[in-house]
């Protein structure tokens, strides 16, 4: 219940690079995708994480658009879009540049999406 009331069991947007700081700040494990609505793979990427933020409620989702968060691009160094975050304990721990860990290709499964974030400690994986 105390997850759920913190956002997370849903993969939602979030509307600036201050609130960015408020979210991870109160939740454990955060994945935050960095977005642009030109990109055809983001959209890709938010089919996954729908569906992974509904089965992994210890982890709190979220979805930046990069283009309104130029701040945060330069100091996580995000070059590439789409790019998760994988932030433990308001620190960045890991990056999923671009589809390159889950098989270079565009139908590349939730489950090796969910394996992803699982080999990064992110999510509770078995």
């Amino acid at each position: 219940k105390e997850w759920l009331s913190k956002g997370h069991g849903e993969y939602r947007e979030i509307p600036s690079e201050r609130d960015f700081f408020q979210e991870v700040k109160e939740s454990k494990n955060v994945v935050c995708h960095f977005y642009r609505d030109t990109t055809f793979r983001c959209q890709i990427m938010d089919k996954h994480l729908t569906v992974l933020a509904k089965k992994h409620v210890e982890t709190k989702f979220l979805k930046l658009n990069a283009e309104k968060s130029p701040f945060l691009c330069e100091r996580l160094r995000i070059k590439v879009i789409p790019t998760l975050a994988l932030i433990k304990d308001g620190k960045s721990q890991d990056y999923v540049v671009g589809f390159t860990d889950l098989g270079n290709t565009d139908d590349f499964t939730t489950e090796t999406l969910e394996w992803r974030l699982g080999c990064a400690d992110i999510i509770n994986y078995r």
